[in-house]
């Protein structure tokens, strides 16, 4: 999971736009399992650690340039325990790719993953929201597994 010091940083030098994770920002070490689609954790939506997993394997398919993770404006950072600590709320999973839609929600699964499918994401208005996006490829769309 990303470290607070270099989220920190990241607001600060994109005047507090939140960053798009990469997999093992948001992922790695990352054992709440609120958060990501929070709603659904108790109706079936699988693990957070089966969710990295997917997303892991869904990267590395032809046609997929990359995935990163669209953050909730509920991340914070709060005290608890006398320290301050990164709370990360993940919105979506946005996948950078040439599939179409029904193409992508068939490998990333999102039946089994309790999800509402898949919606493009307009990446010229979140570039306003949000920062750290990789170049999308010419011939590719962005794309967010939705979840409410």
């Amino acid at each position: 999971m990303i470290e607070q010091n270099a989220f920190q940083k990241l607001l600060e030098e994109n005047d507090g736009r939140l960053p798009l994770l990469t997999l093992d920002e948001f992922f790695e070490g990352n054992t709440e399992e609120d958060s990501i689609a929070p709603n659904d954790g108790d109706f079936g939506r699988p693990s957070i650690a089966k969710i990295w997993e997917l997303m892991q394997n869904l990267e590395k398919m032809p046609g997929v340039a990359w995935i990163r993770i669209e953050l909730h404006n509920d991340t914070e950072i709060v005290e608890y325990g006398g320290k301050e600590v990164l709370v990360l709320a993940g919105e979506s999973p946005i996948i950078c790719t040439s599939l179409s839609a029904p193409e992508l929600e068939t490998l990333a699964r999102c039946e089994w993953l309790h999800s509402g499918g898949v919606e493009e994401w307009d990446v010229s208005s979140a570039d306003s929201l949000f920062s750290c996006r990789p170049p999308v490829p010419e011939g590719f769309r962005c794309f967010a597994i939705v979840w409410d």
